[in-house]
């Protein structure tokens, strides 16, 4: 069997599974998928053959972003690998970059359960996780044996903690840069999930100057400065996202990350009791927004950074738009839960085929 009849025979399988996985609990789900492709994984040969599956190598996906060389622009967002367990496990998926995080300096069990739901009528999700995580330090410490890293690019996502004050809060930010610097590539400052009380406000241009400043100084400390980005969310204002291209020019960062999940509920048609629950929604209904995020940032900056865009992408259609609209990078989670790890592949080759030369 070939390998394009491999992938046909995989995304397949995915397509029978995924009504088995979609029956259980979302996050009961994940655990159960992620743990079975470990044991997959583990298997002799496995690897190899997940890998020459459905990873694309090719000179011409080649991204240089941020300093940075990327494998290919298809990145796995945040809040799928939490505590880096799973890196390389989803390397040999295909991906050129993985998040993982949100990490916060004490560990924290975050919201009560249920806090994950499908809304499969929508292709999307609504989590209220709370930044649940076993801690920087035990991040630290999987990064630190990680034995192969096949030239992938791991990114950081760090947060504070739910018991931090807001006016405490660039503490947790310094000490998860500080324990993690050695092992992440790149830095994302997540202040806009809207799972942890009062961790929008950070968004505001007085604190938020305040913390990327504060992570800029001691950046410049290092004898190797790692890029430092940030996530906002899809509900800003366009003032609000004048502010935010002000601020990143002023504290020189690196880059944005367009979008964390939202808090509207408009134009979904799933169970009501459903759309009631609280959280932050990911997948297709988010698409739009972040792609007009993304424009906004990008022409009204006059592309003077890059942004890594996420949201709303089930195809390679999707990815493409994301890219057209300025995205130098894209990442995907709720996409790859609904479409399967055969996405990352399409993606890849959609892109090779609109680059032949």
């Amino acid at each position: 069997m070939n390998i394009s009849a491999s992938l046909a025979t995989f995304a397949h399988m995915y397509k029978l599974v995924k009504p088995l996985f979609f029956t259980m609990d979302p996050e009961t789900a994940h655990y159960q998928v992620t743990g079975g492709l470990r044991k997959f994984g583990n298997v002799w040969g496995m690897k190899s053959l997940l890998r020459s599956m459905y990873t694309v190598e090719d000179p011409r996906l080649e991204r240089e972003v941020f300093g940075l060389k990327f494998k290919n622009p298809v990145g796995l967002a945040a809040g799928f690998d939490k505590n880096a367990e799973y890196i390389d496990d989803m390397a040999n998926l295909g991906f050129g970059f993985i998040e993982i995080g949100t990490v916060t300096p004490k560990p924290q069990p975050g919201n009560d359960k249920p806090r994950m739901f499908r809304l499969v009528n929508d292709a999307a999700l609504i989590n209220r996780m709370g930044f649940n995580n076993q801690g920087a330090d035990v991040a630290a410490g999987r990064l630190r044996k990680l034995k192969e890293r096949q030239s992938l690019i791991i990114g950081g996502n760090i947060g504070k903690n739910k018991i931090t004050p807001n006016e405490e809060a660039v503490n947790d930010y310094i000490y998860c840069f500080n324990v993690l610097f050695d092992y992440v590539d790149y830095f994302v400052v997540n202040v806009s999930s809207p799972n942890t009380p009062g961790l929008r406000d950070l968004q505001e241009k007085g604190p938020l100057k305040m913390i990327l400043n504060q992570l800029q100084q001691l950046n410049h400390t290092k004898y190797t400065q790692k890029p430092i980005l940030l996530k906002i969310a899809p509900d800003l204002t366009d003032s609000q996202l004048d502010d935010i291209i002000e601020i990143v020019l002023e504290t020189q960062i690196a880059g944005v990350i367009a979008t964390n999940t939202t808090i509207s509920r408009e134009g979904l048609h799933s169970n009501p009791s459903l759309l009631k629950e609280a959280g932050g929604v990911s997948g297709k209904p988010l698409s739009a927004r972040s792609t007009q995020v993304i424009k906004y940032l990008h022409e009204h900056s006059k592309g003077a950074f890059p942004i890594i865009g996420v949201g709303g992408i089930h195809s390679a259609a999707d990815a493409i738009e994301k890219l057209n609209a300025g995205a130098s990078l894209i990442q995907l989670y709720t996409g790859f839960i609904y479409e399967g790890p055969a996405i990352v592949k399409k993606i890849c080759r959609e892109l090779l085929s609109k680059n032949k030369s």
